[in-house]
């Protein structure tokens, strides 16, 4: 699918075709719209195959005046277990001619956000803005993506805290992921970043020279953050290993009292069910019942206290 825009009146909208200074998105295009971008407008089909590659790494790239660059973007999308978890996509942006192209393989919030009209004040003939804007409301949705994984893992510890299921500890499992996607990501994206600002491929005017700064900040913010709450993450599931082995434990230790307890009247009975010749057998009130019961109750007494004072359950 390819869609064009262009701001009209501070506000970016939908145009019908291509024209200079336009915005150019393509998301996972047909061989039809392939041949319009290298055969019309003159696209390398190499940079276009490049942003389509969902394995593609955070890199910058120019070649016969044009510049490709590109960037991991985060998304929240939902897991077999129906839990909300969090990945990064590649996207492609390349500046050629008097266009701005942007390239991925699906559809995603960011660029929405962007078609939408929400995003203001930016302009799509200013190339290097319209990045850096995008870099900039990407940076954004990490930031905001951290916080929510923040509240996540708050709210699934205290559950854990009530009772140890699988099901909270899949998603601590999975937030950890997403945390290491996220790291891995935000710190190739920085590179990309930094070769930005030392390219002389991409000439920075004062004012975009500043926002990149922001962006660089807004960037090695969310890496810091992605950083802690990883390894509070992986505390947190080293730590609440260790609680369910002990929860394990102690339920065997009970469980292995219970048993040794209810074995002891079994064990009397049994020799008062022997041939065997015993106190009072002869008789067949005490012999047969009173005996035998009150040895067993007196035997499991004694036993249950020996089990207590030895922390048993």
């Amino acid at each position: 699918m390819i869609s064009f825009f262009k701001t009209v009146n501070g506000r970016i909208a939908p145009i019908d075709t291509y024209e200079s200074g336009c915005w150019i998105n393509v998301v996972s295009p047909t061989e039809s719209e392939m041949s319009l971008l290298t055969d019309e407008l003159k696209i390398d089909g190499g940079f276009i195959k490049s942003g389509l590659d969902e394995e593609e790494v955070s890199r910058i790239e120019s070649d016969e005046g044009q510049t490709l660059i590109i960037f991991d973007i985060p998304i929240a999308q939902s897991s077999q277990t129906g839990n909300t978890t969090y990945s990064t996509l590649p996207m492609g942006v390349i500046i050629a001619h008097d266009f701005f192209i942007t390239v991925a393989s699906r559809e995603h919030a960011l660029i929405k956000e962007f078609s939408d009209g929400i995003v203001k004040n930016v302009e799509t003939s200013r190339q290097m803005h319209f990045l850096l804007m995008l870099l900039l409301k990407a940076s954004g949705k990490y930031l905001a993506y951290l916080r929510q994984i923040d509240k996540l893992s708050t709210y699934v510890e205290k559950q854990l805290y009530k009772a140890m299921k699988n099901k909270e500890l899949i998603q601590l499992l999975e937030m950890v992921k997403s945390l290491v996607y996220f790291s891995t990501s935000l710190k190739a994206v920085e590179v990309t970043l930094n070769k930005i600002q030392r390219s002389r491929y991409i000439p920075l005017d004062e004012e975009d020279a500043d926002l990149l700064e922001d962006v660089i900040v807004e960037i090695k913010q969310a890496i810091e953050m992605a950083t802690i709450y990883s390894g509070i993450l992986s505390g947190t599931m080293d730590a609440f290993a260790s609680v369910i082995s002990n929860n394990l434990n102690i339920v065997m230790r009970v469980l292995a009292s219970i048993t040794i307890i209810m074995a002891v009247p079994t064990i009397v009975f049994s020799f008062y069910g022997m041939n065997t010749p015993l106190p009072l057998q002869g008789s067949p009130i005490l012999g047969l019942w009173y005996v035998p019961l009150g040895i067993a109750i007196i035997a499991t007494v004694i036993c249950a206290i020996v089990l207590k004072k030895k922390n048993m359950f």
